[in-house]
């Protein structure tokens, strides 16, 4: 039985939806290039569902609506914040860029936005096999349009190809587990597989396999080795605003995915997960790193970093549990939230900058491309700084803290060899200072190789002004991120 209260829990999908599609008809009416009605009232939008998700995440209580198949709690409100906060400050950075390329003329980048969001918005709610999969799928099919944005252009048809075949082999293996997890428990709702799972009443071998096939399916979404694949392709191919679309917010909702799948549904089987996460950690901290080093693509090289970040996110969601034992699960699955959160914002002004500095006819995506930008824009270099020192963890910007705050979760989770991976993230992370630092040095020491000013749109300057500084004031201050993160995992899960 539906009530009142359930429509009430999702009114912010709901008012997505609703605003989303007026935008729809609204936009068949704007004529101007950079089709500013439409980007007002999609930043309303936005900004509309972050605050009354934000509102919604006071509450505290975990609730469930629709016959158990939609949870609401604290952290699914606040991920679902994020994740608007993302695309709007996404849609701010982009929009220039995409006017300047054609991309603005049926005002696709903004519905397509939109409803992407919506799909983040119903993975992050899921508490059912069915609406996971439904949110997961509205995400990719608007993601495969937006990376194909470009029709006449050959490296974002290329890239939409790859990205669309690396999608729906994610799909595949997700939903082949999926269904072998049903086959094994008998219900698709979490919190039943997690009753059935715990009462060991059901063929164990069938669960085993279907938790293989649901493990890869989640490490294609983190983007994890050896599922990584065509990523840094798609990251290259895409056009700049539309990689930054798929780069930073649905992390948010992969990691959603992850805790509901793996936290909330398969708790009792994570000795079973938790030596596949840690494998694919290694693999992909060693991997990513190695590989990033020897980038000149700029956009290749933030593929290849953020393939290493999401290896310190699982480090995060593997030590959450030793030896059946759930107390460390608090501060785990915390650190791990902080630092996709961290690591969201921290990409937002990395391509912020690249798209500040992409110009008609020229992409400013080498390396070199950043070669003196110190000596034209000193203020835009000092914020790729930032962003950059903060991506290798120096203190005391906000990535060195999302770091620590993992790494400190795994020490003090006491698990067998926590002490050599702790040691081997260190190794890594200092592989990582230097193609972090490398592109510093271009910045500041290089010769420039235009003469050309950097000029930017007021809201532009504004946004990445409060980027940067967010960074640095969440390094500075860490203290409130990381007790909202960790009240909002105690309040989701108990």
């Amino acid at each position: 039985m539906i009530d009142s209260s359930d429509w009430f829990s999702i009114s912010p999908e709901i008012f997505l939806l609703v605003l989303t599609c007026l935008i729809c008809l609204v936009d068949l009416g704007v004529k101007t290039p950079k089709r500013g009605t439409t980007f007002v009232l999609s930043l309303l939008t936005l900004l509309g569902v972050a605050v009354m998700e934000g509102y919604l995440a006071q509450g505290g209580e975990v609730s469930y609506g629709f016959s158990r198949m939609v949870v609401f709690d604290a952290m699914g409100h606040w991920l679902k914040c994020f994740s608007a906060l993302s695309v709007l400050v996404t849609l701010v950075y982009a929009r220039g860029y995409s006017a300047d390329r054609g991309m603005l003329a049926g005002g696709e980048l903004f519905s397509l936005s939109l409803f992407a969001l919506l799909g983040m918005m119903v993975m992050i709610s899921g508490n059912h096999f069915l609406v996971l999969y439904l949110g997961l799928e509205l995400l990719t099919l608007c993601s495969y349009a937006l990376v194909a944005l470009r029709r006449d252009n050959a490296k974002a048809s290329e890239a939409a190809m790859k990205y669309f075949v690396l999608g729906a082999l994610a799909s595949g293996f997700l939903l082949y587990g999926l269904s072998m997890l049903y086959g094994a428990t008998g219900s698709l709702e979490i919190g039943t597989v997690f009753h059935s799972v715990l009462t060991g009443q059901i063929n164990h071998q069938v669960l085993i396999l279907g938790l293989v096939f649901v493990v890869c399916g989640l490490a294609f979404k983190l983007s994890l080795v050896p599922f990584h694949m065509w990523v840094p392709d798609v990251y290259e191919g895409s056009p700049t605003g539309v990689t930054l679309m798929i780069a930073a917010a649905p992390k948010l909702a992969a990691f959603a995915l992850v805790i509901r799948l793996l936290v909330s549904g398969l708790l009792p089987l994570a000795q079973d997960w938790q030596q596949m996460l840690m494998v694919l950690s290694v693999c992909s901290l060693l991997v990513g790193n190695l590989a990033a080093i020897a980038q000149t693509n700029l956009k290749r090289m933030l593929a290849f970093s953020t393939i290493s970040q999401m290896g310190f996110v699982v480090i995060g969601l593997f030590a959450g549990v030793v030896n059946g034992q759930t107390l460390p699960g608090a501060n785990a699955y915390s650190s791990a939230m902080f630092y996709t959160v961290t690591y969201v914002l921290t990409t937002l002004a990395a391509f912020g900058v690249i798209l500040l500095l992409a110009r008609e006819g020229f992409e400013s995506e080498e390396i070199a491309d950043l070669a003196g930008l110190n000596q034209r824009s000193p203020l835009y270099a000092g914020v790729m700084s930032i962003v950059l020192f903060s991506l290798a963890g120096v203190p005391p910007l906000v990535g060195f803290y999302a770091k620590l705050s993992v790494l400190q979760a795994l020490m003090a989770s006491h698990m067998t060899g926590s002490v050599p991976l702790v040691v081997f993230a260190l190794i890594m992370s200092l592989l990582a200072a230097f193609y972090y630092i490398r592109i510093v040095k271009v910045m500041y020491f290089d010769p420039p190789i235009t003469a050309s000013t950097v000029s930017a749109s007021r809201d532009v300057k504004w946004m990445l002004g409060v980027n940067g500084f967010a960074i640095l004031g969440l390094g500075l201050f860490p203290g409130g991120l990381m007790s909202l993160c960790s009240e909002a995992i105690l309040k989701s899960l108990g």
